[in-house]
């Protein structure tokens, strides 16, 4: 993959990620109500150094075994077969309008009470859904930046950090504001697609596995 191609294939990967309903989408909707629309981009803060430092730990640790081929191969058709399935239950719930926005605005009020960033921070490593996605999706992504060297691996972080970014400021300003949420038909349509996208490339990470 080229510079630009991880930088934007992680973007829509990690939008694909942060749009479905859960403890930060949570987590922001009562945070923004009570803190404003800082607090949404003050979690993505918290959740954007825990994986800096992952990937930190990562590439200090494993930079020898990703290089081997067999272990190339085994994270791409891992990394593959989890985006397919992902892709492929997102695209089904949303085809049969099952996923709702508003599901996460009934969220702990402890969690709420916390500064944000260390939300961001706590909600991200208690989430066994962030670890599985590591394991398996974002070592998929390394693999593929670790021959770009630092430039590959900052373009991947950054394109996945700023999808959060992007969506969890724009949940925080919407709840801020007390706008409207965007219409569930629109929301699923836009799940139905990422969830197109994901089964795409996690095509391309089990092709790559092959051709390696």
């Amino acid at each position: 993959m080229t510079i630009a191609t991880l930088f934007v294939t992680a973007f829509m990967v990690g939008l694909s990620g942060a749009m479905m309903p859960g403890p930060l989408l949570s987590a922001t909707i009562a945070s923004s109500a009570r803190r404003g629309w800082r607090a949404g981009p003050l979690i993505v803060l918290g959740h954007a150094i825990l994986e800096l430092l992952l990937i930190i730990a990562l590439m200090a640790g494993l930079s020898a075994f990703l290089t081997r081929l067999e272990v190339t191969r085994g994270i791409a058709l891992i990394g593959g077969l989890f985006l397919i399935y992902l892709g492929w239950n997102m695209s089904r719930d949303a085809r049969k309008g099952r996923i709702h926005l508003k599901s996460g605005a009934s969220a702990d009020k402890s969690s709420s009470d916390m500064h944000p960033v260390l939300t961001g921070i706590l909600l991200s490593l208690t989430n066994p859904y962030w670890s599985i996605w590591w394991a398996t999706v974002g070592l998929g992504y390394l693999v593929l930046a670790f021959p770009s060297g630092n430039l590959g691996v900052g373009s991947f972080y950054s394109g996945h950090i700023l999808s959060d970014l992007l969506w969890y400021t724009l949940i925080s300003v919407s709840v801020a504001g007390g706008q409207k949420f965007i219409k569930e038909s629109y929301y699923n349509a836009v799940i139905f697609l990422c969830g197109l996208f994901l089964v795409g490339m996690g095509g391309y990470f089990m092709y790559s596995a092959f051709i390696s």
